[in-house]
């Protein structure tokens, strides 16, 4: 899949969980999210293209869900 199209729908995912007034509730929602209906080759690609790029594209709340929970996602 093209990262970019990537890219985009984990920051729509970010977007819905941004809403949340938990901030650890919204990462938890964004990564289990990622865990339970992306392919892993899908979150594998975008995990390899936040640690090659200096600017992913990624909203910041997707990407600290990402930091977080790497272990889970990988």
């Amino acid at each position: 899949m093209q990262i970019d199209k990537l890219v985009s729908m984990a920051n729509q995912i970010g977007s819905f969980f941004a809403a949340m007034p938990d901030h650890q509730e919204a990462l938890d929602g964004i990564a289990n999210h990622l865990k339970k209906f992306w392919d892993p080759r899908m979150r594998r690609e975008l995990l390899a293209h936040v640690d090659a790029t200096a600017d992913s594209g990624l909203m910041p709340l997707v990407l600290e869900a990402l930091g977080r929970h790497r272990a889970m996602l990988g």
